[in-house]
């Protein structure tokens, strides 16, 4: 079994950052592969940000080079900076792992398919 606990989000002007949270109560699943997904209204879930057991990342075209993601081994917490935000960054954001852990990262595609992953309650951004 496994919680995630995003935290982090806010309301920005386009142009800032901020830094999303995601406390994992499973230890061992922090080891593994990891990552983040976002929901706009009315839009479909998009994978931004992955991280695989080796610290590999990968990220999705309409994020790189303003979005990074890191562990935190000690404190078992995964995290997303994220700059120079648009409007269209605007969603719900959720922390996600695959159900039993993987140490590699599965296809984005199947990464928000609720049959094969675990996440959190999400934390809401706001660009304007």
């Amino acid at each position: 079994h496994v919680q995630l606990v995003e935290s982090g989000g806010g309301s920005v002007q386009a142009g800032g950052s901020l830094r999303l949270s995601c406390v994992v109560s499973n230890s061992r699943y922090h080891e593994y592969c990891m990552g983040w997904f976002r929901q706009g209204s009315g839009k479909e879930r998009e994978v931004v940000a992955s991280i695989d057991g080796n610290g590999f990342t990968g990220y999705a075209d309409s994020v790189k080079g303003r979005f990074r993601t890191t562990k935190d081994n000690a404190k078992t917490t995964l995290y997303l900076q994220m700059n120079s935000l648009k409007p269209e960054d605007t969603g719900m954001y959720y922390c996600v792992v695959p159900d039993g852990g993987r140490w590699s990262c599965p296809d984005f595609d199947d990464f928000v398919d609720p049959r094969l992953n675990h996440w959190g309650q999400g934390t809401q951004v706001t660009v304007s």
